[in-house]
């Protein structure tokens, strides 16, 4: 089976009201080029100062998914909104969500982001995204056109047990909708996209974010990698769109060749706390 996708590169700033109207331009340019699913990067409507996240914060389905859906169901495509500020029932901590959006307008699944990125790196990063973001608490797949989809947001990317638990699950495809610093991303971020996908053989979608609020520029390269490791697609350093194709044939030469998920021995390396 065949499932052309398109990933869209943002640089979304302060202003919510522009960043959805841009995305949801790339995401109708996407679709009308032929995309049957369109996948956006992490926090596309807001990037700035914590407050201003919290105050972007609506509910799902709300006015930050509608937009998306008005283009699913005119261009008769899946859209993956890569993650916004979904209210929780803590109005200081909003959820950091992607909504799976049907070809109906429907939200098809939410995932919320599991592993929030609180960390300190050296002449680099420092970010406690706890401060701000109330954690998700279960991993999510779903069905895009018979090909299962398994969701992931970032800072996942660092977590292999999850992509793991994803593919025995049934997914053949991995989203990392992501707005990976420029400091981590250029040493780790290709590395680990690459890393998920063999591991598993299964594809990975990872829709970025360039640019961002000064001393914490993004890393960009929105990347769609093969079953084989394969970058197939990159994203320059710009705002844009780029496409490939998903085969579920090419999932499974792979996984019949390097059958890792069959020889998998869990019961003698059971995960501890």
């Amino acid at each position: 089976m065949r499932l052309p996708v398109a990933l869209v590169q943002l640089d979304a700033t302060g202003d919510v009201d522009r960043n959805i109207a841009a995305a949801v331009s790339l995401a109708d340019e996407a679709a009308a080029g032929g995309a049957r699913l369109v996948a956006l990067p992490e926090y596309l409507q807001y990037r700035g100062a914590d407050d201003g996240f919290r105050a972007s914060a609506r509910p799902i389905p709300g006015p930050h998914t509608e937009p998306f859906a008005e283009v699913a169901r005119r261009r008769g495509a899946w859209i993956l909104a890569g993650s916004t500020a979904e209210l929780s029932n803590d109005p200081g901590r909003p959820f950091n969500s992607s909504a799976l959006i049907a070809p109906d307008g429907s939200v098809a699944a939410v995932y919320r982001k599991l592993h929030l990125f609180d960390v300190s790196v050296d002449d680099g990063p420092s970010d406690t995204e706890s401060a701000r973001v109330t954690a998700g608490d279960r991993m999510v797949t779903a069905e895009v056109e018979g090909v299962t989809l398994g969701l992931t947001i970032c800072y996942d990317l660092r977590f292999p047990e999850l992509y793991r638990s994803l593919a025995v699950a049934g997914a053949q495809i991995l989203a990392v909708p992501s707005n990976f610093t420029e400091r981590t991303g250029r040493d780790h971020w290709e590395v680990l996209l690459r890393a998920r996908a063999i591991e598993n053989g299964a594809y990975v979608l990872a829709p970025a974010q360039i640019g961002g609020p000064p001393g914490q520029p993004a890393h960009g390269h929105s990347m769609v990698v093969d079953p084989w490791g394969t970058v197939v697609a990159e994203a320059p350093n710009a705002v844009g769109i780029i496409r490939a194709d998903i085969e579920t044939d090419r999932v499974a030469a792979v996984r019949r060749q390097i059958p890792v998920l069959a020889n998998r021995r869990p019961g003698l390396y059971p995960l501890t706390s």
